[in-house]
């Protein structure tokens, strides 16, 4: 097979804890997916791991000055975001990983409204009818589609849903999930928004005495060894994050053809059932 020409690499910043990002299965996955696309085209992918939202911004004009990087994908977008139009005016081809931001951008969304509402249903078959959700940082839209989804569904089957902020890591699905714990008409389940804040909410669970998933049922997203390998077991919103990740570099490699702004929509997610929502409400003690 003939070695394709190299050309300018495709830009990802990420605004993430060291920490998080060393112990977050999901970039790792949407990265080998955009490679698995463009590299055969000779594009791989250059990834900066950044502190704020500033440097990723500094990497951008840094990355349009040098032409050091062809396009760039674009993630983790937040409400009132000026990064689209940013990378527009600096001349950067872009995909957008999240909702729709507009018709003048490409977009690839993983429709995280009706994934979270296969959860609650999940839990609501069970029983469940006090629900917490744990989700990211609150600025964030994919954050805030998957918080009115879960309302939404608990109010359309008339549960009681309750609503928190983590930033993905362990620690802060822990601290989240214990302030709802110590409330009276504590939650029988919860939703958390990352494997690894699902594992702070069994860390939670354990510390309050209360057994999974007889007296809490805890539902992981996304799907990860971790998840699979936890006591107990998690069950997990589950997608292909590779595939996910080749749909990305697709767009990518469509964009940087000329091609006109384009919304996709990933394949639907589905509730893989685990150990950690096996059982049923009853006998749960109030």
């Amino acid at each position: 097979m003939p070695v394709p020409e190299l050309l300018a690499p495709i830009g990802l910043a990420l605004v993430r804890d060291a920490e998080i990002m060393g112990a977050e299965p999901y970039f790792h996955e949407l990265v080998t997916g955009i490679e698995r696309v463009t590299l055969p085209r000779g594009r791989s992918l250059l990834l900066r791991v950044l502190p704020t939202v500033e440097a990723e911004v500094a990497a951008y004009r840094g990355w349009a000055r040098t032409g050091r990087v062809g396009a760039v994908v674009v993630v983790d977008v937040r409400e009132g975001d000026s990064r689209p139009a940013l990378v527009r005016e600096l001349g950067l081809p872009a995909v957008v990983v999240g909702p729709p931001v507009g018709d003048d951008v490409t977009t690839v969304w993983t429709d995280d409204d009706e994934a979270v509402r296969a959860a609650v249903a999940h839990l609501l078959d069970r029983g469940h009818r006090r629900l917490l959700h744990v989700g990211g940082p609150a600025d964030m839209l994919h954050s805030r589609v998957r918080r009115e989804g879960f309302e939404g569904a608990c109010r359309d089957a008339g549960a009681a849903g309750a609503t928190a902020v983590g930033d993905y890591s362990r620690a802060s699905g822990a601290v989240a999930v214990s302030e709802a714990l110590s409330r009276s008409g504590r939650p029988t389940a919860v939703v958390v928004d990352s494997d690894l804040m699902a594992l702070g909410a069994l860390d939670a669970a354990a510390s309050a005495g209360l057994r999974v998933p007889e007296e809490l049922a805890v539902l992981a997203w996304d799907d990860s060894a971790q998840c699979q390998l936890s006591v107990p077991p998690l069950s997990a919103v589950s997608r292909d994050v590779q595939a996910v990740g080749e749909q990305v570099g697709r767009a990518v490699l469509d964009v940087l053809a000329g091609a006109p702004p384009r919304q996709h929509h990933a394949a639907p997610a589905v509730v893989v059932a685990r150990e950690s929502t096996a059982a049923d409400v009853t006998g749960v003690v109030t």
